[in-house]
Order: structure tokens, then sequence, then C-alpha cells
């Protein structure tokens, strides 16, 4: 987000003597020229901030400069606050501790009552209501690694089940759909991989440090390819999955069929995980077409039924 990385900026400026373009480009991972504009948008929203070339230049803003509180509006404030609220439910430590009191330090006393009532207005809490309890401790250890260039090791489970030991170079924390995931070069393989902590066991911070190597975000839309993939297939729902289906596709795809049920042109992809999409719907839900898929439901229904007999 814009204003976070502003935010962050006039903070790294008021802290810091003097930073460099580039410096400032890769610690928030976007180009130079973005990094001029955003300093162009200081300059403009009223921060003294002047630039010196040759070794040793950069960017800061002119002694004694204090900043206006009046700089962020009240929805400017508000968002912030909101967002860094929420990771703070989830992210724990000095940092975020930090940097909510800084931002709550621009709350003009006039415009308390206001800020706190746009905050009120919403409530991120990315905490799982079940799940894997080590989740909040492995992020705490990682974000110590991608903090101090440490290596980790760790236990992972693939989604086959197969288990493996291995040591990486923690690059970059990523949280995707309620999931979160660790980028790393993974010194077993020799390449960048992607791993998701609840598939972690054992993690442990190494006391050897690495220089970090340049690396690419891992790719992380997929829309494209999903639209390329998907089908629609035509199911019958009773009205007690509605929310359960409701996490896989708009209400606009919903057709009343009596009082109890709703026809659903539900997106499918033929794999695994997709049918056991379909079975978690559980006795509430009939797929009624294509009558391939009705017929491999009903071949992994026999399969489940006689592990029973």
């Amino acid at each position: 987000m814009k204003m976070d990385r502003l935010l962050s900026i006039t903070m790294l400026l008021l802290d810091k003597k003097r930073i460099g373009a580039k410096e400032l480009a890769e610690k928030f991972e976007v180009s130079p020229r973005t990094i001029y504009r955003d300093i162009d948008t200081l300059n403009l929203a009223g921060i003294p901030i002047r630039s010196t070339s040759g070794v040793g230049g950069g960017f800061e803003i002119m002694e004694n400069y204090k900043m206006d509180k009046k700089v962020f509006s009240a929805a400017d404030l508000s968002a912030i606050l909101t967002s860094l609220t929420g990771f703070s439910n989830m992210m724990q430590g000095k940092e975020l501790a930090s940097a909510l009191a800084k931002v709550k330090s621009f709350i003009p006393a006039d415009r308390a009552k206001e800020i706190e009532t746009k905050i009120n207005q919403f409530d991120l809490d990315l905490r799982p209501w079940l799940g894997n309890r080590n989740i909040q401790r492995y992020i705490e250890t990682t974000k110590t690694a991608l903090q101090e260039n440490r290596l980790l090791t760790f236990d992972y489970s693939d989604q086959h089940g197969n288990s493996t030991s291995r040591m990486i170079e923690p690059y970059q924390l990523v949280l995707k759909n309620s999931q979160w995931y660790l980028q790393g070069y993974c010194l077993n393989r020799n390449d960048f991989r992607l791993f998701k902590l609840n598939r972690m066991t054992n993690l442990q911070i190494k006391k050897e440090q690495f220089s970090p190597r340049q690396y690419q975000k891992p790719q992380l839309d997929f829309t494209n390819m999903l639209d390329t993939l998907q089908t629609n297939i035509k199911l019958r729902i009773h009205r007690e999955v509605m929310d359960m289906v409701l996490d896989y596709c708009s209400f606009e795809h919903f057709i009343p069929d009596g009082n109890e049920h709703y026809l659903v042109d539900f997106p499918f992809i033929e794999n695994d995980y997709y049918y056991n999409v379909l079975f978690s719907f559980g006795n509430k839900c009939e797929c009624l077409e294509p009558s391939h898929v009705r017929t491999e439901m009903k071949r992994k229904i026999k399969e489940i039924a006689a592990l029973y007999e």
C-alpha cells in the first residue's frame, strides 16, 4: 500500500540522517523511479526532503523539521492503524508496537474521537479459528531469521505426506488466503522454494548467517491459469451448506430450487482437491452434471465406504 510506504519512508528519514534511493528501493521492493515519485509526493505534502548526489549522497529531511500532525487525514491514520493492529494480532514484537505508538503520536487531540470511530469500523484478526498452534511461534522465529540473515532448518511434509529435512535461506514471509508461507532458497534442492508453515515441524534457527542472493518473489496470482483450467459444474445444495459453498463462488451463481435448496454453477477443476471440496459438503450437496463427475464421485464414495466394511 502506497500510504504505508510513504509513512515508512518518512519514519526512516526522521530516524536516519540520510538514506539513498537504491537502499529505499531494495527495502520496499520497488523501483528507484517509484521512490523518486514517493519523495515528490512527500515534498508536496509539506515534508521538506532534499537530495544530495555523489558518494554518500541520498535523501534527508531538512534539519529542525518537525512533522505537522495534520499531514495525514483521519482516513489515512485510521487505515494505517487498522492494518497495523490487524497484523499485531498475529505478528508480535517491538517493531509493530513501536510503529503503532509512532502512528498514534500523529493523532491530534481534537481528532482522536473521529479516528477512533473509523478504526472501530473494522476489525482485522488474522489468527485462525482452529489449527496448528505452532504457526505464531514459527512466524516469530522466521521473522528473526529474516532480520538477521540466519539459516533455518525444519522437517517438511509435502501434499502426499512425504517428509524431508530442509535447510534454507529465508527471504520472505507470505500471507495468502489466510495461509502463511515462507519463500526461501533450499540448500537441499539448490533452488528457491515456497513452504507452507503448517506443514513444518521442528523449526530451528541456526547460528550460521548467509549472504543474501538475488531472488524473485513467488508467483501467487493464478487467476489467469485458473480461468483456463476451471469449468462450471451443476450442484444442488441444501441451504445449510450455503455458507461453505459461498467460500468458492458468489451468490449470483445460486438459483432457488424450492424452499430448502439451491442450484449452483460451481467452479471446478478435475483434481483431488476439488473432489474433496465437494465431499466436504457431505450429504447436503449433489452433483447433477456433468455425468463423468457424478461417476467419479460414486467411485470415490465406494472406496471410502470400503474402508468401513
